[in-house]
């Protein structure tokens, strides 16, 4: 291994003749901003920093084409960016309405940037999702940033270039999930670690502390899972004495408390009384959010309140939210969304600490590859065992991770190509990169057929040509290299484009053409369709009040998955989504259909009520608000499950004239499949029995200001 032992700048080197004056020490003379943005590093090639900042353009404007197809994109959390986009309080909690009857089920951080772009431009598809893309383009700049520093510009370009096609990054970074952030920030955590391995600057690693906090705030606990891998490399490789490297740890983890715990000790030392319920808890309690529903619970599969109740198991095995087990990143569920790279990933992982294995122990190098690839590894084990609620665009945070280390490990390897070991590696880890991408791609056969033999050819004949690069000249040698990194991405390119190309609601999405994931939901299994009555009493989910949920994504083939779209909900000129032609009740993970007749009858003296409106479930209260933009009440939270309000509470509502309508028809009752309370039923057949129906279309509504005679 001949790189060097740190990667900071460039030795000075002696000015030639005639060349302008040193300041200070031999220090050459200031560049100005825009020029060094230009040209970067000293010791770039003079090709390297245009590249860099052409492709992060490139990467900005795919992300943006096609942005407003998806609407509203997860109305859920639409509605609570539309409510903190009318009041601070609401953005502070993360309220789902303005009027703050009750929060979304996850910390707020997220929904601040969304929220205050819509303050400044209006509430609009772009307006919400733009913040999104800049989050994608960000991540790929500081993963740039931290391969570069260390490695060969190469190395970063092509770091960026299999992150950014990765497809359920394009996903996630132009969707309106809290995902784009906890990337974003997992990967300036690591970028900041390995900034501290450089030279042991206790700053560097306050720094990651902070960012560690501030992902909490996206989405709890997943923040903490890279945090043992890189607490115990910190620990074991970092310069200085251990005392040292441990006092400087526990100060990132007080950053830590402080970045995320300021935003806990104020929700939890709030009077009750005067915030919006903690939604997703049954205690009204964020502490229990965090530790049970999306903590624990999604560990064990005993989340209360979940949807289905839980019934995972975490050993491995059938899960009702998919196949558990070693493999669960690379089937049928999951692997299309994320696998593309991932044996690449895993054997230049390898590859790297193998080259880098007798080095001292402070080779930011091998540090390098221990922290991406222990945050891999330890994510990876997480998701693939975890028994509670999963969705296949979680794996959105292991893209960064897999990526750095394609990026990092060819450069090594390319290096020492003159070692035939070294040349052979990378030529098998090009070969195996084929050979997967065939078998993804043969998972959706009608989707560009040709595509999977011209991979399959073409990457084995380059790993061929990359083994033998030590043994051959090198125009012959970067053309076999180029072939096998053209042949590595275009499996996930294809799929990327496929993405891009369509529009995505609901609260369960994935990226690719139709049929390349099939798991979504409760009922899934280890492939096939995915249908929300298997297995359960009555041939549906369905819900104390007659409603049925809507079934997630997959479906049959040559059908776009749910949660897919092709535009149907695009705004006309804000990129808002045109609701349907009729009326009805959504489900537990698409929102409902709200005709003009509808949206009129529910914005009728909206101002003379604090809810224009209550019903049951978060996406059907998301629909009607985000149709109207007046407040309406979410009854038992996301599944319905949440104890909020009480009976006795929401009659006290009624009675002092703040709620207008309750829309009726569905809803999934807590207590039910949920395993809540029961209050959204005890609700629903309150107002059944004692006020007026009023019918618009095939909607119900309750008019609350006029009880049965």
């Amino acid at each position: 291994m001949t790189l060097p032992s740190h990667p900071t700048e460039a030795p000075p080197v002696p000015p030639p003749p005639g060349a302008p004056a040193t300041q200070g020490h031999g220090r050459p003379p200031e560049q100005p901003p825009l020029t060094r943005i230009w040209r970067g590093r000293d010791d770039d090639p003079r090709w390297a920093r245009p590249a860099f900042l052409g492709l992060l353009l490139v990467v900005g404007l795919a992300y943006l084409w096609n942005l407003s197809a998806s609407g509203y994109a997860n109305s859920f959390y639409s509605a609570a960016v539309q409510a903190g986009s009318q009041s601070w309080k609401a953005m502070f909690f993360g309220s789902l309405d303005s009027a703050n009857a009750i929060t979304v089920d996850k910390p707020p951080a997220s929904l601040w940037p969304m929220a205050l772009s819509v303050r400044m431009f209006g509430l609009g598809s772009w307006a919400i999702l733009v913040p999104q893309v800049l989050m994608g383009v960000a991540t790929a700049g500081v993963l740039y940033g931290a391969v570069r520093r260390r490695f060969s510009a190469a190395a970063g370009l092509i770091t960026v270039a299999a992150f950014a096609l990765t497809p359920v990054a394009a996903l996630m970074f132009r969707f309106n999930n809290p995902d784009a952030l906890l990337a974003l920030l997992m990967t300036v955590t690591v970028y900041c670690v390995l900034r501290a391995m450089e030279n042991g600057r206790t700053k560097w690693l306050v720094w990651a502390g902070v960012a560690v906090g501030l992902a909490f705030l996206a989405k709890t606990l997943q923040a903490f899972l890279i945090l043992p891998p890189l607490a115990v490399l910190y620990a074991v490789f970092a310069p200085g004495r251990p005392l040292r490297r441990i006092g400087q740890l526990l100060l990132s983890g007080l950053a830590t408390v402080v970045a995320g715990g300021w935003w806990v000790a104020a929700v939890e030392l709030w009077p009750a009384s005067s915030r919006p319920y903690i939604g997703g808890s049954q205690g009204n309690s964020f502490l229990e959010l965090t530790f049970g529903y999306n903590g624990l619970g999604r560990i064990n599969g005993e989340e209360t309140g979940s949807v289905g109740g839980g019934g995972g198991r975490a050993g491995g095995g059938s899960s009702m939210w998919g196949q558990t087990g070693i493999d669960r990143m690379f089937n049928s569920e999951v692997g299309s969304q994320i696998s593309w790279l991932l044996p690449a990933a895993l054997l230049l992982l390898v590859a790297g600490i193998v080259v880098t294995w007798k080095a001292r122990r402070t080779d930011t190098a091998r540090a390098a590859f221990l922290a991406w690839g222990g945050s891999l590894v330890m994510t990876t084990v997480v998701f693939s065992f975890m028994a509670g609620i999963f969705h296949q665009y979680y794996t959105v945070a292991l893209a960064p991770y897999a990526a750095a280390l394609v990026g990092m490990g060819a450069s090594v390897l390319w290096e020492e190509r003159a070692r035939f070991t070294a040349s052979a590696a990378l030529g098998v880890t090009g070969a195996v990169t084929a050979v997967w991408s065939y078998v993804l791609l043969n998972r959706t056969p009608d989707y560009v057929p040709w595509l999977r033999w011209v991979i399959l050819v073409g990457g084995v004949a380059a790993g061929l040509g990359v083994a033998l690069a030590g043994r051959i000249n090198r125009q012959l040698a970067l053309g076999a290299a180029g072939l096998g990194l053209v042949t590595a991405l275009a499996g996930p390119a294809a799929y990327t484009v496929s993405t891009l190309g369509t529009g995505h609601s609901g609260s369960i999405v994935t990226a690719g053409p139709a049929g390349a994931s099939m798991m979504g939901g409760p009922g899934g299994g280890r492939g096939g369709v995915v249908r929300f009555g298997e297995g359960m009493p009555g041939g549906g989910m369905r819900s104390p009040g007659g409603g049925m949920g809507q079934p997630p994504t997959g479906g049959m083939p040559g059908q776009p998955p749910t949660g897919q779209n092709q535009g149907q909900n695009q705004g006309q000129k804000t990129g808002a989504p045109r609701m349907g032609e009729r009326d009805g009740m959504g489900g537990l993970l698409n929102g409902a259909q709200v005709s003009a007749k509808a949206k009129a009858l529910v914005e009728k003296n909206a101002d003379d009520y604090t809810w224009a409106a209550a019903a049951i479930g978060s996406q059907n209260a998301a629909s009607y608000q985000l149709s109207t933009g007046k407040p309406v009440m979410a009854i038992g939270g996301f599944n319905g499950s949440d104890p909020s309000p009480t009976l006795a509470q929401f009659k006290q509502y009624v009675g002092d004239g703040k709620i207008h309508y309750f829309i009726g028809g569905g809803g999934m009752g807590g207590g039910g499949t949920g395993g809540g309370s029961g209050t959204a039923s005890a609700i629903q057949s309150w107002v059944e029995k004692n006020y007026t129906k009023v019918t618009v279309g095939s909607a119900t509504f309750y008019d609350l200001t006029k009880p049965k005679a």
